[in-house]
């Protein structure tokens, strides 16, 4: 079953601000299943804060997104 969040969607300069990097970086590290993944809304990349603050809060674990290639 699907289900929707509620979340603030954010672009990939907003997560390079947040996590002081830079915007290759912060898809580098989304490819690799490092990071929450983010939802593509056409050729659009966005992350739900709610999913970005949980991963922060939790000390940046690496994330099995089916990522890592």
């Amino acid at each position: 079953m699907n289900t929707v969040s509620n979340s603030k969607l954010i672009d990939v300069k907003e997560v390079a601000t947040i996590l002081k990097a830079s915007s290759r970086t912060i898809y580098r590290l989304s490819d690799k299943g490092k990071m929450p993944r983010p939802v593509k809304l056409g050729a659009l990349a966005r992350w739900r804060v709610d999913e970005l603050s949980d991963w922060i809060n939790s000390g940046c674990p690496i994330v099995d997104n089916g990522g890592g290639k």
